[in-house]
């Protein structure tokens, strides 16, 4: 059971409030994973009562999950820890009457989760300090993006750090959460028989792909602003690969795991100015079919700017300039209303020197994080009947089916635990967050030099006719 705390959810009306941290709270209170005099804060401007708020997050959490997961019993006892607070962000005024309503507490601990436009979040860690409610027991979650390229979000670290030690500072993302994304460093660091072939001299390349058949919702406005390449990329996508990429940390803490996470982004090779042409492509997709369904082109969407050139698909050919991956491009492909759901890094080896039974098809290793966690590894094997006719067949693991006895927890379950725990292991340090902003900033402006217009694609489909290209001129197919 974890420690008492306050956690303090500004943005407590939002989608990320409803939609993950409440439910994930919930269910962290059924497992008694909650100390029983945890507190859960809601703080948002809309003029909503305690019984209000209940009700509201009681629907979302209801719809979020399954039957079987919702009790109502279960629900009026979380709902005891539950309450709102009605309050303007950017009002110093209002963090004295927050401060007077949570009342005195020495020594208790604090949580103050940010699941607001980055924008606030200096404005909030500022008052919070002023109204006397950023002690040494205190500590803040940031949600992404942080920042909108580098400068800003240096500004943010260093308005954070004026507040808080960098020891209290959580920046959270939640594809870190994963179960199948910690079972990639299991997979490398507690099993031999990787190891000696995780490097160039084995590895063809390498595939990480985020596709989502979704379009921009409710976040049009947000997202227009931002893009596929601060969204995804700067984030998600460079967080997998550094978990692909780095060393075996010395040990499994949080300072030298993130150092080693620091290395692979700093030996990233740039990639500036007409170079965006050859080894990225971004996209924005159009009308087409997803599940069978008409759905409208990106600049039809609500809050979209009618002749936005926002990307909502981008690929990018990366490479690590260091000794194990040199030579070894990392595509990395994320994109909306795309084909199909899914979340998946593919490890592609070099084919076998000498193909003594004719044609074969090179050994892939594949680690889906959705729609299903599993990881599997495709070798070649001989079909029954006569003559040597090889065939390719996978050797599954199913995270699920093995661990069918333990439910599978959410990754806003386990990061949430492990703030209140104090573990930030799976969380980004701030060199993380400005060595990945030096690697995209070159890019975004290359765009805006020599590649504004992003190339238009389907809605269902792959993504651009470039996407294919940047793999099939080098001989390499997306999977």
């Amino acid at each position: 059971m974890s420690v008492s705390c306050d956690m303090l959810v500004f943005g407590g009306t939002g989608d990320l409030a409803l939609h993950k941290l409440i439910p994930a709270l919930y269910h962290l209170h059924l497992e008694r994973r909650l100390h029983p005099q945890m507190r859960i804060v809601a703080l948002a401007r809309q003029a909503l009562s305690r019984d209000a708020y209940l009700q509201l997050a009681e629907r979302h959490c209801r719809a979020q999950l399954p039957r079987s997961e919702f009790q109502h019993e279960s629900w009026l006892e979380f709902s005891e820890r539950l309450d709102y607070f009605a309050m303007d962000a950017s009002q110093r005024g209002d963090f004295v009457r927050l401060a007077h309503h949570l009342g005195h507490a020495e020594g208790r601990l604090r949580i103050y989760y940010l699941a607001t436009a980055p924008g606030l979040f200096a404005p909030i860690a500022a008052n919070l300090e002023a109204a006397g409610l950023a002690n040494e027991q205190a500590r803040v979650v940031l949600e992404k993006p942080i920042g909108h390229d580098l400068a800003s979000a240096l500004a943010i670290n260093a308005a954070i750090g004026q507040v808080f030690a960098e020891s209290r500072i959580y920046r959270i993302d939640h594809y870190l959460g994963k179960e199948t994304v910690q079972n990639l460093m299991a997979l490398r660091f507690a099993n031999a028989l990787f190891e000696p072939i995780w490097r160039a001299g084995h590895i063809d390349h390498v595939q990480i792909t985020v596709g989502e058949t979704l379009g921009v919702e409710n976040r049009g406005g947000y997202y227009d602003q931002a893009g596929a390449m601060r969204d995804m990329v700067q984030n998600h996508l460079l967080q997998l690969l550094c978990l692909v990429a780095m060393e075996a940390p010395v040990r499994f803490d949080a300072e030298s795991v993130r150092n080693e996470k620091v290395k692979v982004l700093e030996a990233l090779k740039p990639i500036t100015g007409l170079d965006v042409q050859d080894k990225t492509v971004r996209g924005q997709y159009i009308a087409g079919q997803v599940g069978g369904h008409d759905v409208p082109a990106y600049y039809f969407e609500r809050h979209v700017d009618n002749d936005s050139d926002t990307e909502t698909f981008v690929a990018v050919q990366a490479e690590i300039d260091n000794w194990r991956w040199s030579g070894v491009p990392f595509y990395l492909r994320t994109g909306k209303r795309m084909a199909k759901k899914t979340s998946e890094i593919i490890i592609e080896f070099k084919p076998v020197p000498h193909m003594l039974f004719g044609n074969s098809q090179a050994n892939r290793l594949v680690i889906r994080l959705q729609p299903d966690e599993c990881i599997s590894l495709q070798l070649m094997a001989k079909a029954p009947g006569k003559g040597m006719q090889l065939e390719p067949v996978e050797l599954d693991l199913n995270l699920a089916h093995v661990f069918r006895q333990k439910r599978r927890w959410d990754a806003y379950e386990r990061l949430l635990l492990d703030v209140i725990e104090g573990d930030s292991t799976l969380f980004m340090r701030h060199d993380e967050v400005e060595a990945a902003w030096r690697w995209v900033d070159p890019i975004l402006k290359g765009w805006q030099g020599y590649y504004r217009k992003p190339r238009p694609y389907p809605a269902g489909s792959n993504g651009p006719e470039q996407a294919r290209q940047l793999l099939e001129r080098h001989g390499r197919y997306w999977a």
